[in-house]
């Protein structure tokens, strides 16, 4: 583990009780806090970089974003696999570097979206079929951290990425808007994202919202589903088997629209397994890294999310720059 900061003191926490693995130890620029969480989670702390590279197979990279490059490139180079977390890099330039030296040398590249492996993600899976509408809703307090990025890449960065795994085809059009409130940075946003095919999504996510919502809602030909990602669990809507589309229906006098809808449609419940998505991503990890399994969130995917989200972001850079002129 390089970084032992708010993530990367939960990869060696989760790290330290994998099966079929072992934590060859921890590296952080700060000695003091590495030393703490070396105490906490009983691992070792390494002396440098390279010497942590030395004893080991793989590395997770959670230093800040501006210095994932380099760290990445540096175990690379040493011929360990990488897991990165999100963003893959500061910039487009700087993650197709990282991807380049790891195609020349071999080397395994995964990105950190854990919410791939959330729980009623995963238990939705079966029911997923081709999105044509996808909504998203991130919001959470104001936190001292992170104030180094725009919202976009703090958290909307997330749903990006689901909404590119769900959908799986290109970007054909993109609005986006968002606001500086508490810091220098915008933090509260939304995009709407069209792609090939004619799927839509609307992305809306902020960091100075009084409650935390993790919400996400397909609309697909099957059926609707909707989660609530930080509980893991959902439903799914759809026709009951032999009811054809819905088209002219009466409903009977005094029968409500709602009270007849249960003759028609199906509630599904998702549930999730109850696993901790973190056990899940890093599980993943070490079996890319054993051969089992190709990484499940390539660098690949975590390129093509951080493209769109710096897109966004580029985007609604413009429309403050924009604001601003207009009100001097």
């Amino acid at each position: 583990m390089v970084g032992v900061g708010a993530f990367g003191r939960h990869h060696a926490r989760v790290a330290q009780g994998l099966a079929g693995a072992a934590c060859s130890g921890i590296q952080d620029v700060d000695r003091d806090r590495a030393e703490a969480v070396g105490r906490q989670v009983g691992v070792r702390v390494m002396r440098s970089l390279g010497d942590l590279l030395a004893a080991s197979d793989g590395v997770v990279v959670a230093v800040p974003t501006s210095a994932h490059e380099e760290v990445a490139r540096a175990a690379i180079r040493a011929g360990v696999h990488v897991f990165v977390e999100k963003p893959l890099a500061p910039d487009i330039e700087s993650a197709d570097r990282i991807l380049e030296e790891a195609r020349a040398h071999g080397v395994l590249v995964q990105v950190g979206h854990v919410e791939r492996f959330n729980p009623a993600l995963v238990a939705a899976r079966p029911y997923l079929d081709r999105p044509l509408f996808v909504e998203s809703h991130r919001l959470g307090p104001f936190a001292p951290r992170s104030l180094d990025v725009a919202v976009v890449l703090d958290l909307m960065i997330h749903d990006v990425d689901l909404l590119c795994s769900l959908v799986g085809r290109p970007v054909t059009g993109l609005a986006a808007a968002g606001v500086p409130v508490l810091s220098r940075h915008v933090d509260i946003a939304n995009a709407r994202v069209s792609f090939e095919g004619g799927a839509v999504a609307n992305l809306t996510a902020s960091r100075v919202s009084l409650s935390r919502v993790r919400k996400l809602r397909v609309w697909q030909p099957s059926g609707y589903l909707s989660l609530d990602l930080a509980v893991g669990k959902g439903e799914f809507y759809r026709l009951k088997n032999g009811v054809s589309v819905l088209d002219g229906v009466s409903l009977p006098e005094g029968v409500s629209a709602l009270a007849n809808l249960g003759s028609v449609v199906e509630r599904v419940a998702i549930r999730g397994d109850g696993t901790e998505p973190l056990a899940a991503e890093l599980s993943a990890f070490r079996d890319a890294i054993a051969g089992l399994a190709p990484p499940p969130v390539t660098g690949e995917d975590g390129r093509r999310a951080l493209e769109l989200a710096l897109a966004i972001e580029q985007q609604i850079e413009d429309h403050v720059a924009n604001t601003r002129a207009e009100t001097a």
